[in-house]
């Protein structure tokens, strides 16, 4: 049985982004073709399946680090805010975003909130472990494993 440690993260979250866009299992809200992902970045992101891929790598964080909450996910999605000539200083990530992530994932009943923060439910890890699988057998390195 392949769990989501046996593959690469870039690729596996790519995968899940594709598996929640195909199956319509999260949609973007209307904001979200506007919004930073959070005020240490200068620009909104290139990519406009970029919900997909951010619900995605949450979904995958949850099953590695849960139960977790908004705060620790703004900590892990933060970074550094340029701030002219002084000296860099690092921000959080966006908790709207964050909590729109979990609350559509948590609808979908991949993750359900307990009273320390929110965990992956069996629905959510079996589905990420099947995902894993799709990975492994399209990486012909993964597959000898």
């Amino acid at each position: 049985m392949t769990t989501i440690y046996d593959v690469p993260a870039d690729l596996l979250i790519k995968e899940i982004a594709k598996e929640l866009d195909k199956e319509k299992k999260v949609t973007p809200p209307e904001w979200a073709k506007f919004v930073k992902t959070g005020v240490h970045k200068e620009r909104r992101p290139e990519d406009p399946d970029w919900w997909y891929t951010r619900c995605a790598s949450i979904l995958r964080r949850v099953y590695i680090d849960g139960p977790v909450g908004v705060g620790s996910l703004r900590s892990y999605y933060g970074g550094k805010k340029d701030r002219g000539s002084r000296p860099e200083k690092f921000r959080r990530g966006s908790g709207a975003i964050i909590r729109g992530a979990l609350h559509q994932l948590e609808d979908v009943g991949f993750i359900e909130k307990i009273e320390d923060g929110r965990i992956i439910t069996p629905k959510g890890r079996s589905f990420l472990d099947k995902v894993s699988n799709i990975v492994k057998k399209e990486v012909p390195e993964l597959a000898k494993y």
